[in-house]
């Protein structure tokens, strides 16, 4: 499958399909087709509609929408989106609320790339503003990156994560959601090492695979299964002509969207139907429950294959970071070195993605961190989508996370353009 041609092919069927939708739908609502005592010709538009939207949005980037916040004075504060680290293959950006004080909580959401875009944590960094400075890894969909900006695997993820760490000073609280978590906890430990006064303050895992062997789950099955020649014959592909990334190797969004999509196959099937049959009677709208749900989830990007398939290899299969023998670029980090970052888990009960105890792996490598600095919580009833943006997130965990932000903050006086971490005693570039 490691052939141009095959990228095309799948981009040309979704192409079709998107149009086949724009034209059923314009078929179906000729002012004509009124004249007909019916119900074919609204059916007709509505597939239309919902197909040619559904398609459509597989190759958008959704947008953020966070316009404003509502600040302690009452009022609506404008946000803005500013990258503040530009990179190749991500960039580092700040929610910024502009005509407001800024807030002493610094949190730096490390988003996932697991074939969606940063976006999937929009709740997120909503529930967060109002009483936090937000950044968030924004990265970049392999597609669009040019050949001749290098490769990317779990060695380059992990610099990258040190390096937006390094940038935010030793005041930042790093919170990890899912695929990044035992990449984050590797990063954190190559600071704890190499730049312990550049270290963050504190880490929070959510729902990630520390030890994917802890607690077996349908994702963790196949990676068991599959070989990594099998997975690199089967699901590697090079850009099409279309894109800037052209020939660059990389497990395509439409082909990690079938996978997505074949897990809850029948779930899916009916989510469409009801849509369409919503539609038709006049009862759907541009932003109701459906719409809001599929164009983030729909939205899908391209993973850089050495990337993909390095962190089966290394994550999922060897098991490096649960063993503790990862290294970074042939360096070895050994967890054990945080003796002053603060880390808290938190894994959902119903988790399916990530089960209970996959994350909770990580405590035991933390030997060289006291107990008073390590927190674990298990959300009752919640699923992996709801520890971070679902009801779970805003009424239980999101409190319990700023309250462990709060107890482990350091202490990090201003000098010009410097800050000095007092714990620490070494500067700092802010």
């Amino acid at each position: 499958m490691r052939y141009m041609a095959t990228y095309d092919l799948m981009e040309t069927i979704r192409n079709t399909n998107q149009w086949l939708g724009a034209t059923a739908q314009a078929f179906g609502s000729y002012p004509a087709t009124g004249l007909f005592p019916s119900p074919l010709f609204q059916m007709l538009a509505a597939w239309g509609e919902v197909t040619e939207r559904s398609f459509a949005r597989m190759v958008a980037k959704p947008d953020w929408n966070i316009d404003t916040i509502v600040g302690d004075d009452g009022r609506d504060h404008v946000v803005s989106v500013d990258v503040d680290k530009a990179g190749d293959f991500g960039d580092l950006i700040r929610f910024r609320v502009n005509g407001r004080p800024e807030k002493q909580r610094r949190i730096l959401l490390i988003a996932p790339m697991s074939g969606h875009y940063a976006t999937l944590l929009r709740s997120t960094v909503k529930s967060l503003l109002p009483d936090a400075e937000v950044w968030v890894t924004d990265w970049h969909n392999a597609r669009d990156i040019p050949v001749s900006a290098g490769k990317f695997d779990v060695d380059d993820y992990t610099l990258y994560i040190a390096d937006y760490m390094q940038e935010l000073g030793p005041d930042i609280h790093a919170i990890a959601i899912c695929q990044p978590a035992p990449l984050a906890l590797a990063a954190a430990a190559y600071l704890a090492e190499r730049e312990p006064d550049r270290q963050p303050a504190s880490l929070t895992l959510i729902g990630g695979p520390i030890d994917p062997d802890a607690a077996a789950t349908d994702v963790t099955d196949f990676g068991r299964r599959v070989t990594m020649g099998q997975l690199e014959e089967l699901v590697i592909q090079r850009v099409g002509f279309k894109y800037a990334g052209a020939g660059r190797m990389v497990y395509p969004g439409l082909l990690q969207l079938t996978s997505f999509v074949s897990m809850n196959a029948e779930r899916h099937t009916q989510a469409f139907r009801d849509q369409v049959l919503a539609v038709a009677k006049g009862e759907a709208s541009d932003n109701d429950r459906h719409n809001k749900f599929y164009d983030e989830y729909l939205a899908v990007m391209d993973m850089t294959a050495e990337f993909y398939l390095s962190t089966v290899e290394r994550i999922f299969k060897d098991r490096d970071v649960a063993r503790n023998v990862f290294t970074v670029n042939g360096e070895p980090v050994d967890i054990g070195k945080i003796t002053d970052i603060a880390v808290k888990v938190v894994e959902g009960e119903n988790d399916d993605i990530s089960a209970p105890g996959q994350c909770l792996a990580a405590l035991p490598l933390l030997t060289g961190l006291p107990d008073s600095k390590k927190a674990a919580h298990l959300e009752p009833g919640a699923g992996h989508y709801g520890i971070f943006a679902g009801r779970s997130w805003r009424n239980n965990i999101r409190p319990l996370v700023l309250d462990f932000i709060d107890g482990n903050t350091r202490a990090v006086r201003k000098r010009g353009p410097r800050a000095v971490n007092e714990d620490a005693g070494g500067p700092t570039p802010v």
